[in-house]
């Protein structure tokens, strides 16, 4: 099946992207929660080990750049990001550190220029949410997906006290703001399980760690939360969710 053409996100927010990762400070070397999720998810004989893998939303490319230094390595590796700004360092860095191996370019999650059933693994941390459609990014996810391939998505989840926050900001007319990000959509794990579902894929798993209480100038972390589980996972602010696409 031939790829359709399907508007993308429009100029003002690719502007407004090309301008927040200019703004960005240098790379913390530290892996953000979502990437040691993902990493402790992962099977390498399975989803990385020989397979074509993209990564969509790679930033400032940390997470391809330790996809890049896997060994055995993987067949092939595409690191995209909506900025060109953001693909420009990231492609330098990865050039300091002779990884080679790494294609990165310039890509719309919601308008992806690859044929069907390109990529055996795909992972798309911490971005649909930064979208004009998190429904048609995730289904450009699983349309580019292989069958019998798997999708990593991790987003975060305002089923919980953050989310309350947002709605307390939206009545006394501030705007909501995750990390100065131009566009924040306020997603919800059900609501992530059930794209994902609808674009086709078999939900494998679903996961959220973190439950901080917004408080004036910062967070208070209820950690006993995590004693809940599985029950609490709903309610993490940093959600996960892990499928399959059915075919092979």
């Amino acid at each position: 099946m031939s790829k359709k053409a399907k508007p993308g996100s429009p100029p003002s927010a690719r502007e407004a992207y090309e301008t927040w990762h200019s703004a960005l400070s240098p790379i913390d070397a530290e892996a953000p929660p979502w990437i040691r999720m993902v990493r402790e998810a992962l099977d390498p004989a399975r989803d990385l080990e020989g397979r074509r893998v993209l990564e969509i939303g790679c930033g400032r490319g940390d997470f391809a750049r330790w996809l890049g230094q896997r060994r055995p390595p993987l067949k092939q590796l595409v690191a995209t990001d909506f900025a060109v700004s953001a693909v420009a360092v990231a492609r330098r860095v990865a050039r300091e550190q002779s990884l080679e191996s790494i294609s990165w370019q310039v890509a719309d999650i919601g308008a992806l220029d690859f044929p069907d059933a390109t990529f055996d693994t795909v992972f798309s941390l911490e971005t649909i949410e930064h979208t004009p459609s998190p429904k048609r990014a995730v289904a450009e996810l699983a349309r580019v997906l292989a069958p019998g391939g798997r999708l990593f998505l991790s987003t975060p989840n305002y089923l919980n006290a953050a989310g309350l926050y947002r709605i307390y900001l939206r009545l006394r007319g501030r705007r909501f703001q995750e990390a100065g990000q131009p566009i924040n959509q306020p997603m919800l794990l059900p609501r992530t399980r059930a794209l994902v579902r609808r674009a086709g894929l078999r939900v494998l798993k679903v996961d959220a760690v973190g439950h901080p209480l917004p408080w004036p100038g910062g967070a208070f972390e209820l950690g006993w939360m995590e004693r809940l589980r599985p029950w609490s996972r709903w309610f993490g602010v940093q959600s996960i969710v892990i499928a399959e696409k059915p075919g092979r």
